[in-house]
């Protein structure tokens, strides 16, 4: 069922190799894209810790990590790390020195490894399922970022590992879009669930109000983004398009709430590049002819979302300021993420007919000492998405409208939803 088009570069070996032949077959001096997620290679991350000598510097590119690689053990001699989607997982790489942070959008991707991007990779390290009945690989769980690498890179090398599920879509390869295959099974890396906690309840109850029927919804994971799931179960007719399928999508789809039948590309599929949780998710999609695994142009491009009718984007947020803008990726000196698909997916709620970008995010921080409504994002503070493209901001306090707001009344309708106590001392 390969019903995406992206680009492909056919007429490579597609030849079984050992581990050692694999490793050969790396460059010295070269940049290397490892899939992240819970699609890391595992094994040829370990072969590459095992023997660091082989290569006296090694680039290594790659989106968020859910878990540290083995090679961070050994950082500078020779692994640095390029990461375009920071999380706490690459902070002993940024602690040693070998830690390049360029957090782009997600949609930027692709552009940023390819020839003409400031980091063209050489090799494509990619983690696929063991062959279906047509021959051809899957992607699995992640599809967005490594599809994309795929045409650029002179050599693939593709860990094939019968816990991968098989995904339909963007992510089926032939075996000649594959220079080498090496076989490597393990379980896949998952995402612990937390949670929701009762002011997460609140805050997910409030936003499945905003949410109409037939609304398809772009959402992250998370206990915040788990507790809107579970107050949709009541919706009908929604629909998904999303950077990432979650366990909490799959519990909302199990409900009936989900049939996407207004999907203006796919109808009765739920869409999205990767995948992002616990064994549940990986087996829900595993030959499902109800998902579609997209690439980033598809995931993330705004020609595609922008005509989606009643396009909901869910996203939450480290601080928002009066006049709206959104800080996802700091606190204080601490990076703990990338833009992600924050900008792509705020850039295209407000162009899609019934759109709606939603900030979610508690009120307080630290234990309720610190608010998240600030009067202006600190210095040096990234501003993730800009404040006149957020149409809405929920904590547990309540909603603030800000679609179409000028700045001053924006600034009023936040100070209702910040703490109180907390609103007043900081001199919001």
């Amino acid at each position: 069922m390969q019903d995406v088009d992206r680009p492909r570069r056919h007429g490579r070996a597609g030849r079984s190799a050992t581990m050692a032949e694999a490793l050969d077959a790396i460059p010295d001096g070269s940049r290397v894209f490892l899939s992240g997620g819970s699609a890391a290679p595992v094994a040829i991350d370990r072969a590459m810790a095992d023997e660091p000598d082989r290569w006296t510097a090694l680039d290594l590119v790659c989106d968020r990590l859910v878990a540290p690689f083995a090679v961070f053990d050994h950082p500078g001699r020779p692994f640095r790390l390029i990461s375009l989607q920071p999380s706490p997982a690459v902070d002993a790489m940024r602690a040693a020195g070998a830690l390049v942070d360029h957090p782009v959008p997600f949609s930027t991707f692709a552009s940023m490894t390819g020839p003409a991007g400031p980091w063209p990779i050489d090799v494509a390290v990619i983690h696929v399922s063991s062959p279906g009945p047509e021959g051809r690989f899957s992607l699995g769980v992640s599809v967005a970022t490594p599809v994309s690498q795929l045409p650029a890179a002179g050599l693939v090398i593709a860990q094939v590992n019968p816990a991968m599920p098989y995904s339909f879509g963007g992510g089926e390869l032939d075996r000649d879009e594959i220079d080498l295959l090496v076989e490597a099974e393990h379980p896949l890396v998952e995402s612990p669930r937390a949670e929701p906690d009762d002011v997460a309840r609140r805050i997910g109850s409030t936003v499945a109000e905003l949410i109409p029927d037939r609304a398809t919804i772009q959402i992250g994971v998370g206990a915040l983004a788990d507790a809107v799931l579970e107050a949709l179960v009541d919706h009908r007719a929604l629909g998904i398009h999303s950077g990432m399928i979650s366990d909490g999508i799959v519990e909302l789809a199990a409900s009936g709430a989900i049939t996407g039948t207004d999907h203006p590309l796919f109808p009765g599929r739920l869409v999205a590049g990767l995948l992002g949780g616990t064994t549940r998710v990986f087996d829900f999609v595993d030959r499902n002819p109800d998902v579609v695994m997209v690439p980033t142009e598809v995931s993330h491009g705004l020609e595609v979302l922008t005509a989606i009718p009643r396009f909901h984007a869910v996203n939450s947020g480290v601080q928002v300021a009066l006049d709206g803008s959104v800080n996802g990726e700091t606190i204080g000196d601490r990076v703990v993420s990338g833009p992600g698909g924050a900008p792509d997916y705020a850039a295209a709620a407000a162009r899609a007919p019934g759109g709606r970008f939603i900030v979610a995010l508690p009120a307080t921080a630290a234990r309720g000492r610190v608010s998240r409504i600030v009067p202006r994002l600190p210095e040096g503070a990234p501003v993730t998405v800009d404040g006149d493209l957020v149409s809405t901001v929920v904590t547990e306090l309540g909603v603030a409208d800000l679609a179409g707001l000028p700045l001053a009344d924006r600034a009023v309708a936040l100070r209702a939803v910040a703490d109180p106590a907390l609103a007043r001392a900081a001199g919001i």
